[in-house]
């Protein structure tokens, strides 16, 4: 019998290896996912969406260290300023809570100092809560002598400074500290300052004269009716206050002045630009 070779198993056809994203053949049902359709990449617009979102988050970090981009000189220069700020801002309330508070060491020896610093004009009074409220109507007034152009003198009406600051104030929503305080506190301040015979008391009663001054020649002007004003004179008007209809009280209502001297004008006395 002749020897013959046995022949190879027969191998199933092979082919070429299904390529990434082709499909390998159909599926039966055509239900599930293809292998490419499992693998397929996002949208265009998320791509582009992240893309925007780190662009727009980009200058955050620019924005969170502002700073740091100055230059030294203008680090150092917002650095004193805020520390000149919080320095002045100690300064003026540790002097405000000293003029308020009880007597102490501080005050015993550093009292002339905190008065130069708080009068006037950061004084502060708590008659809104004081059992016995003021019971006045208080008007500051005034008049000035004046040099007329052919050389004469002449005296003005009395003005009612108060009534003015009255009508500034009447319908204002939100008037001004001015308006409300500056002449009533000058003038409680001078006659706190001052005995009956108009004598200052020590050198808050001279500073508290200069006040009233400036504050009446802010409100005439150097020039007033046609002439320099060369002196001026104040006086308060003092009306209490009548009780209600209800009210048994009986109660004099009968104005009563109190007339300064006459004052000389002088270049201190005039507002910052009418010096010049």
């Amino acid at each position: 019998m002749a020897d013959t070779e046995p022949e190879p198993a027969e191998r199933e056809p092979t082919g070429p290896e299904p390529q990434e994203g082709e499909q390998a053949g159909p599926e039966p049902g055509g239900s599930e996912p293809t292998r490419a359709e499992s693998t397929k990449p996002e949208p265009a617009e998320s791509d582009s969406t992240d893309s925007t979102d780190s662009t727009e988050s980009a200058p955050d970090g620019d924005v969170a260290e502002p700073l740091t981009t100055l230059s030294l000189p203008a680090q150092l220069i917002i650095a004193v300023a805020i520390a000149v700020a919080a320095v002045a801002a100690a300064i003026h309330l540790s002097a405000a809570f000293l003029n308020v508070s009880p007597p102490n060491t501080l005050t015993k020896r550093h009292g002339a100092a905190i008065d130069d610093y708080v009068y006037p004009e950061f004084e502060r009074v708590w008659k809104l809560f004081a059992p016995n409220p003021l019971q006045q109507n208080i008007a500051v007034q005034a008049r000035a002598e004046i040099r007329t152009s052919d050389g004469g003198t002449a005296t003005t009406g009395w003005r009612d400074l108060s009534a003015q600051d009255g009508a500034a104030i009447h319908h204002n929503p939100l008037p001004s500290h001015t308006q409300q305080n500056e002449l009533r506190r000058g003038w409680e301040f001078y006659v706190g300052s001052h005995d009956v015979r108009e004598r200052p008391q020590g050198m808050r009663g001279n500073l508290s004269e200069q006040y009233i001054r400036r504050i009446v020649m802010l409100r005439l002007g150097r020039e007033e009716d046609g002439g320099t004003v060369e002196r001026i004179q104040v006086r308060s008007a003092t009306a209490p206050v009548a009780p209600p209809p209800w009210s048994d009280e009986k109660i004099d209502t009968k104005t009563v002045y109190r007339t300064l001297p006459w004052w000389t004008v002088t270049s201190d006395d005039l507002p910052e630009a009418k010096r010049r």
